[in-house]
């Protein structure tokens, strides 16, 4: 009784695993190879990166080359010039006048207030000396911006400016002053009538020769009188001091100052 259940549970297991076998062969004719389990295989790169157009070469921009910087040029700064003539503030004092192409040397020149040829100025001028007026009429100091102005006599006295007329364009003029050398280059020659108004504004502006200009350089005005030309013309006009129309002024502009040593 007992071989008789131990068969029968041998028949129905190999009936159930019998009927396994072909449920299993029924499933795979239907349904085709298994998938692969999605966790048992690795992505690809191509398919997890997301996909980019590819660009021709043909497309592609062209490529610019960068702008190379220029090597820096060496300094060629140009060498300085040297500084020009310092001016004085202007000051009114006594100075000592020098015209090397006239033979003048050490020739006083003494300040007052006034204007070219007046009377305090001719007083100067007959000792034998140069005036140079100053204030609201006259010019300025040695060495100072605007009009120095000298004036002194060519005929009488010790005939200072005798040969004054013959100053030429690149001549030089000096002059000490509180121990300084200024030292003026002739750029014009003027003529003034004391019987112009108009004539004597221009001799006396701090600009020679333009009234009401405003100054900028320091110049000189060398002034004497023209009673040789004047009375060879057959004029022979003449003031209360006895000075003829016309003066003579030879024109500087100050080219150099420098202290005089000792």
């Amino acid at each position: 009784m007992l071989t008789t259940r131990r068969t029968g549970l041998v028949v129905r297991a190999q009936a159930g695993l019998l009927t396994g076998l072909i449920l299993g062969a029924l499933l795979v004719g239907c349904g085709g190879a298994a998938a692969p389990d999605p966790a048992s295989e690795p992505e690809s790169d191509a398919a997890s990166a997301p996909s980019t157009p590819s660009r021709s070469p043909s497309s592609a921009p062209p490529s610019s080359p960068s702008p190379s910087k220029a090597a820096p040029s060496p300094s060629t700064s140009a060498p300085a010039e040297p500084p020009g003539p310092k001016p004085s503030s202007g000051r009114p004092v006594r100075a000592s006048l020098a015209v090397p192409r006239l033979g003048i040397t050490d020739l006083p020149v003494v300040p007052y207030r006034g204007f070219t040829d007046d009377a305090p100025g001719t007083a100067i001028q007959d000792r034998g000396v140069a005036a140079s007026p100053h204030g609201p009429r006259g010019g300025t100091g040695p060495g100072g911006i605007g009009n120095y102005q000298v004036t002194a006599h060519r005929l009488s006295s010790t005939q200072a400016f005798l040969e004054l007329p013959r100053l030429q364009r690149g001549d030089r003029v000096n002059l000490v002053a509180g121990g300084v050398r200024y030292t003026y280059e002739i750029v014009s020659t003027r003529r003034t009538s004391f019987r112009s108004p108009a004539s004597l504004r221009a001799q006396r502006a701090a600009v020679p020769g333009r009234p009401g200009a405003r100054p900028t350089r320091a110049m000189i005005t060398l002034s004497t009188c023209a009673t040789p030309e004047d009375r060879a013309a057959g004029n022979t006009w003449s003031d209360r001091f006895g000075n003829p129309e016309h003066r003579i002024d030879k024109i500087g502009v100050l080219r150099r100052s420098r202290p005089i040593a000792g």
